[in-house]
């Protein structure tokens, strides 16, 4: 599984897992197969609302005196009003600032000298703001958090000088990266309706205009405690935290102009696209290509664990299929692989890539591929590759219940997106229930070029480019066919 979010600071990620051997897991799954069958099984966390709206899930982890606190608005870039884009971004970063109590650049200087550590992320579907401190000072936290629900303040120069910094953070994390410029053509290629189109950061030239207005407007429609939901992992039970949020949260009155979120939906797509991106920065030619596909969210029952495990087999890792066929078989790829996104409330994506090994055309390269994905198409997958799939999934959710803020992460995104903490929990034995049958109808379901956009990213002055060396896009759209 995978998601996208822009952190506050570059040094945060959204996930990470643990890489182990096959020999590993086969030896951790035998010596914790006990644990692994309690975690998936029964409900861990506890869910409930406070008298505000405010949704609270608590998931207790008694191993030592420390929490993760975190709260989750369900408001992300898709839910900008058409013009602001980049502003759900630009309000993470002005949240650090002023409140009535709490003085500019205070916010973070206060759980440092707590011994505490603190961030926030932006996505499509959430923005997030959390803490990892000693269990003592969890009230503190709270107290903070709802003082900047409802008081936030935001003074002009302080608004100037976060702009500066966001549009400074595009510029490094995009403009200067010829991968990222080429993924967000991609993206705004790949959705022909939905704002998924839309990247998360923003366009620069609507960035440059937002004013203190959009962000107190974007701020005060959305950031209320009904539209909230806490999220506590650590040494804390139910109990503990119900009485401590009543008493901190609970006094910010809810917002009554908040509705269930409405977003457009995709038309059917029945032609291929194409962005070809030259850039004289770009090192070696490459491909890349995303299919859109259903979210653990919006899937039918079992097919996001299928699309799950397909991305393990075909595309993930360097025993994958598609490395094997590109990198160590045939030598056409410097490296391959690829992905499952699955975090959306609306939408997720399989994405391939590769990078063309010396002397190899992106034709070639891109034929190559094709051939990977029309074999796991027509011919599935084994039943010895589905096991090891299923092994190696399995242990990062054992890895990943070990970590108190992956276990936050874990039930916070879920429920956000409108998931339960059932489909949390049981994730484990819906993935063992997968079989080779459900590999094989689904990759026939979605890998289907008509709901895809293909990109090339071509180093300018070879012989793959065109024009004089300067960056540019194009997007192309073939006639429509099955492939």
């Amino acid at each position: 599984m995978r998601s996208q979010a822009l952190c506050r600071t570059p040094a945060s990620s959204v996930t990470s897992l643990f890489k182990v051997s096959a020999t590993a897991v086969v030896m951790l799954l035998t010596s914790l197969g006990g644990l692994q069958a309690r975690d998936s099984g029964g409900i861990k966390a506890s869910h409930f609302k406070l008298k505000n709206g405010m949704e609270v899930v608590v998931v207790p982890d008694h191993r030592a005196p420390v929490v993760t606190h975190m709260v989750w608005y369900r408001v992300g870039a898709a839910d900008e009003v058409p013009g602001t884009s980049g502003v759900a971004h630009f309000l993470e970063h002005l949240m650090f600032k002023s409140t009535t109590k709490i003085k500019n650049g205070e916010f973070s200087k206060i759980i440092s000298r707590l011994g505490g550590e603190d961030n926030a992320f932006t996505s499509q579907d959430a923005t997030v703001y959390f803490q990892r401190i000693a269990k003592q000072h969890l009230p503190k936290m709270m107290e903070m958090e709802a003082d900047r629900m409802a008081n936030l303040q935001l003074t002009e120069k302080e608004v100037a000088t976060e702009r500066n910094v966001i549009i400074e953070e595009r510029r490094s994390r995009v403009d200067n990266s010829p991968s990222a410029i080429l993924g967000e053509q991609m993206g705004a290629e790949l959705y022909l309706n939905h704002p998924y189109r839309i990247p998360v950061i923003g366009w620069e030239h609507e960035m440059s205009k937002l004013s203190r207005e959009d962000a107190l407007e974007f701020y005060k429609r959305y950031y209320a405690p009904n539209n909230a939901l806490l999220v506590v992992a650590g040494d804390v039970t139910a109990a503990e935290v119900k009485k401590l949020a009543q008493a901190t949260y609970g006094k910010v009155k809810p917002n009554p102009a908040i509705r269930p979120r409405h977003r457009p939906s995709e038309p059917p797509q029945v032609a291929p696209r194409e962005v070809v991106l030259t850039d004289a920065r770009a090192g070696k030619a490459s491909i890349r290509r995303y299919y859109l596909v259903p979210s653990y969210k919006t899937a039918a029952p079992g097919e996001a664990e299928v699309l799950d495990l397909l991305a393990k087999i075909g595309l993930s890792g360097s025993t994958s299929r598609l490395y094997r066929a590109l990198v160590v078989d045939k030598k056409l790829a410097a490296s391959a692989g690829g992905w499952y996104e699955s975090s959306g409330r609306d939408y997720g994506k399989l994405a391939v890539s590769a990078i063309a090994a010396d002397g190899v055309s992106l034709d070639k390269l891109e034929a190559a591929i094709d051939k990977v994905l029309a074999d796991l198409r027509d011919n599935g997958v084994t039943q010895a590759e589905l096991k090891r799939a299923k092994t190696l999934y399995l242990a990062d959710y054992v890895y990943e219940s070990d970590s108190q803020s992956q276990l936050a992460r874990r039930y916070g995104w879920a429920v956000i997106v409108g998931r339960t903490l059932k489909d949390v929990e049981d994730w484990p034995n819906r993935i063992k229930k997968v079989t080779v049958a459900d590999i094989k109808k689904v990759a026939q379901k979605y890998f289907d070029k008509r709901y895809s956009v293909t990109g090339r990213l071509v180093p300018a002055g070879t012989a793959s480019s065109e024009g004089d060396g300067a960056a540019r896009t194009m997007a192309k759209r073939p006639a429509a066919k099955k492939s």
